[in-house]
């Protein structure tokens, strides 16, 4: 049976249990069971070649030990032993030093649940997970390509599409930053863990021995606030031959950003922050009180310039509403083009994070260490016959290859303009600048509309008030 017909197997399977309510619970479930399966099947293989490998987890608990043998456990048995001995024994692995194995399966179990009710269904579950062999070169590369269509569907699972970046825009933001061999790479949003994988397949083609090969691994770093992408994410890692991946579970913006010192800083960090995301008054405390705010993004900002090197590259994906916005948006833009050289912005179309957000959005490429003298945009436009994107027709890296043509010689077209920093100023800082060689009707985002329709109503009244005074006048000179 082939990996994309075991995985509708066990979704069809964990469809009829009662305690499995919704998609996101469902990729929840089976993301557990599929971690502890891919990590039996690599400790298989170092057993094989370490003589004196020792597992983290103790026997009782190990995958082979009690999922392995398809006439085993089930029932209430299997429900029995995995509520009540193995996410207790995993949540609570003794001396787990960061950085081990060990501390790894914590991580991903520390915030994960058990939702299904029946040990029959998830004994079926698990035999047919037990068909994948992720020791197997075929089979591991079937389930690669199965799990980025796996992350995509996450998009219109409620509200976890927020973690997925299309693979396309995580390729072309890795292959224009371009991390070298030996350079630290850093996602602070980790999300499902796109832009990391882009970054290991594309340091990977620069290692040619097993030193460097183990360099990669260690120059890949990543931060996960939320449960489900963490594990997501460090499951995607492991399916790419890194052994222990460093996905921290934490908030990136928990820490104070006084406290950070020359060795916390990285190379290149790429990154699509959460949009609109609300944090907590405790953690703006941790930000100079000129950058407070609630928005999640603009504090990713902050903390990005304070982590990368002199000389650091960085990308972000940042929503319309960044570029225009005021007040401390303004003053986070006005230290961005100070401290960096913001060499260029490309404008992406609507729908390129369809169907989670319809927002516009843009990825803004920087240089720390340098200032700003001039920005390039560039408008990526739609392909060819094409007005939208969506799930059956997402974007695609091909269409980069226009902006990649473009990079290394610049000059003025349909789609690329420039600005100077003085014009940027006297605008105070507002980056929403439209193509001046577009002859289509603009779209407004959701706030430039409404921002738009406050106006509109405010010159009706004036209008009105003016008609008023006039008809007024009027009368009073007809008496």
């Amino acid at each position: 049976m082939s990996i994309s017909n075991i995985i509708k197997s066990i979704q069809d399977i964990m469809r009829q249990d009662v305690g499995v309510d919704g998609d996101a619970q469902r990729i929840a479930q089976l993301v557990w069971m599929i971690f502890l399966k891919i990590y039996a099947d690599k400790e298989a293989e170092l057993e094989l070649l370490q003589d004196d490998y020792q597992s983290p987890i103790p026997e009782a608990l190990r995958w082979e030990n009690w999922a392995s043998d398809a006439e085993g456990m089930t029932g209430d048995e299997l429900i029995d032993f995995v509520n009540n001995q193995l996410f207790p024994g995993l949540k609570e692995l003794e001396d787990m030093d960061l950085g081990t194995r060990g501390h790894i399966v914590m991580e991903v179990f520390r915030d994960s649940y058990n939702y299904m009710k029946s040990g029959t269904l998830m004994r079926q579950i698990i035999n047919k997970i037990n068909e994948i062999d992720f020791n197997s070169s075929e089979d591991r590369h079937l389930f690669n390509d199965f799990y980025e269509t796996f992350l995509k569907d996450l998009q219109s699972a409620g509200n976890a599409g927020e973690f997925y970046t299309p693979r396309a825009v995580t390729q072309f933001i890795v292959d224009i930053t371009n991390p070298k061999l030996g350079e630290k790479v850093l996602d602070p949003a980790t999300g499902t863990g796109g832009f990391l994988k882009s970054s290991i397949e594309h340091l990977m083609k620069q290692a040619n021995t097993t030193e460097e090969r183990k360099i990669v691994q260690e120059s890949i770093m990543g931060i996960e606030k939320k449960q489900l992408p963490h594990v997501l994410a460090v499951t995607n890692l492991i399916l790419h031959d890194v052994d222990i991946p460093n996905i921290r579970h934490d908030n990136s913006l928990s820490r104070p950003i006084r406290d950070y010192s020359i060795k916390d800083k990285v190379d290149v960090i790429v990154t699509n922050p959460p949009f609109g995301g609300v944090e907590e008054d405790g953690i703006q405390a941790n930000f100079p009180i000129s950058f407070r705010t609630k928005e999640t993004a603009d504090l990713f900002m902050v903390l990005i310039m304070t982590l990368l090197k002199e000389g650091g590259r960085g990308a972000v994906v940042l929503p319309d509403g960044f570029l225009f916005g005021e007040g401390v948006k303004t003053r986070i833009k006005e230290k961005l083009l100070e401290e960096c050289n913001l060499h260029t912005i490309v404008r992406l179309p609507n729908g390129v994070f369809s169907p989670y957000t319809g927002i516009r959005t843009n990825i803004l490429f920087f240089t720390k260490g340098e200032p700003t003298k001039e920005i390039w945009y560039f408008e990526h436009p739609y392909p060819q016959g094409q007005k939208s994107y969506s799930k059956t027709k997402p974007i695609r890296i091909e269409e980069f290859d226009l902006e990649k043509n473009w990079w290394g010689n610049r000059e003025t077209s349909e789609n690329a303009w420039k600005v100077t920093l003085d014009e940027i100023k006297a605008r105070n800082y507002n980056l929403d600048i439209k193509n001046p060689y577009s002859e289509e009707e603009e779209i407004l985002s959701p706030e430039k509309a409404l921002e738009q329709y406050e106006r509109s109503i405010q010159q009706v009244q004036e209008a009105k008030d003016m008609l008023k005074k006039e008809f007024a006048a009027i009368l009073g000179g007809m008496k």
